[in-house]
């Protein structure tokens, strides 16, 4: 049977993770073992962190919203409840971003229903 070498295949593979465990403090940057399990950590915590940040966002935009509501008189619920009634299609983000950057068409929009 023919002997297989397999080449710098191994090395490859080993100096790829080490390259994405660049930057890590201690061992877990020089040590193959222990980078790779950092690494798949790091992975999953990455595939984690994608999924909460959309679920963040959407906090931080209902909040927002909310804080400028209640200065006008209203609160979250009344002000989306009246948006829908009068067929205002504007989703969280943009009312958020209007709520912050321009006071006077939030009041509007409010003042609209």
């Amino acid at each position: 049977m023919v002997r297989v070498k397999r080449g710098n295949i191994a090395r490859k593979r080993r100096k790829k993770i080490l390259s994405i465990a660049s930057g890590y403090r201690g061992a877990h940057s020089i040590l193959f073992r222990v980078a790779n399990q950092q690494v798949m950590k790091a992975l999953r915590y990455a595939y984690v962190g994608r999924k909460q940040k959309k679920r963040t966002f959407r906090k931080i935009w209902i909040t927002r919203i909310n804080s400028a509501s209640k200065l006008n008189g209203l609160t979250y619920s009344r002000l989306i409840h009246l948006l829908k009634k009068s067929n205002i299609d504007l989703n969280r983000k943009m009312l958020s971003q209007i709520a912050v950057l321009d006071s006077t068409t939030f009041k509007s929009l409010i003042h609209i229903n």
